[in-house]
């Protein structure tokens, strides 16, 4: 089989919002990197969005990155944690997915707005993988240089890391803070504190996209029980827990 037959099964088993976005976020800068756009369109320029109705603004800002190391694993992130997410909690349900990330995106918006933050593709990337270490949070996770930790804590590995490298944090503390705010109002206050879902996905995303399991309604799926969250785990722990190398396990796993 030809490695062109072999990158097009692999990008065909992407679940297919992971896809769309995957491709979007791989799409953009290359376009900007060939010369076809200039960077400064990219941007968030929230006067150019209202003033001069430049309303790409608001989506080229989450998807847009210079393309370098920090782009492949910007690419890697999105792969890894939105297939996951997409594939596990959101699985059988693309309308509440896509509210999902919709929530996500225009949070990261408003934000990105306040704080003149003009690029937030880091800030979404980091909401998605923040929600899915808090519905995995017991997995165990490698990173480099060998660090091993709990996946709950894994969003602030990467700030940390961040911080170090390029001497800010403040684009990822706005991702780590919109995913839990959608982790909350989502999955932890209806379960926790016995209160109502305060996301509902619009019932016109039903009509294009609906479930594709029968009896599944809702948004997403709350955090399961701790014993059937092991075994789903464990389960999970068989396909290994990686950020850029080594295999993690969940604990009390075998």
């Amino acid at each position: 089989m030809s490695v062109s037959n072999d990158l097009g099964l692999w990008y065909k088993s992407i679940p297919p919002i992971t896809r769309v976005w995957f491709t979007a976020a791989a799409a953009v800068p290359l376009t900007v990197r060939m010369g076809l756009l200039k960077e400064m369109s990219m941007l968030l320029f929230i006067n150019s969005t209202i003033y001069h109705f430049q309303i790409w603004r608001l989506f080229t800002c989450v998807l847009y990155y210079r393309v370098g190391f920090n782009y492949l694993i910007n690419l890697f992130f999105i792969y890894q944690y939105s297939a996951r997410l997409e594939s596990s909690t959101f699985s059988g349900k693309p309308a509440d997915y896509i509210f999902c990330l919709f929530f996500l995106w225009i949070c990261n918006v408003l934000v990105g707005s306040l704080l003149s933050i003009f690029i937030l593709t880091d800030a979404l990337i980091l909401s998605v993988i923040y929600i899915w270490c808090q519905l995995n949070k017991e997995a165990v996770m490698s990173f480099w240089f060998g660090m091993q930790f709990k996946a709950m804590y894994m969003p602030w590995v990467i700030l940390l890391f961040n911080w170090i490298v390029r001497g800010s944090f403040l684009v990822e503390l706005c991702g780590i803070v919109v995913g839990h705010l959608y982790f909350f109002l989502a999955f932890k206050y209806p379960q926790d504190f016995g209160g109502a879902r305060l996301l509902q996905t619009p019932s016109f995303l039903y009509r294009y996209f609906p479930n594709e399991r029968s009896g599944v309604s809702g948004f997403g799926t709350a955090p399961i029980p701790r014993r059937q969250g092991d075994a789903d785990n464990n389960n999970d722990a068989n396909r290994g827990r990686q950020i850029f190398g080594g295999r993690g396990h969940v604990l009390g796993g075998n």
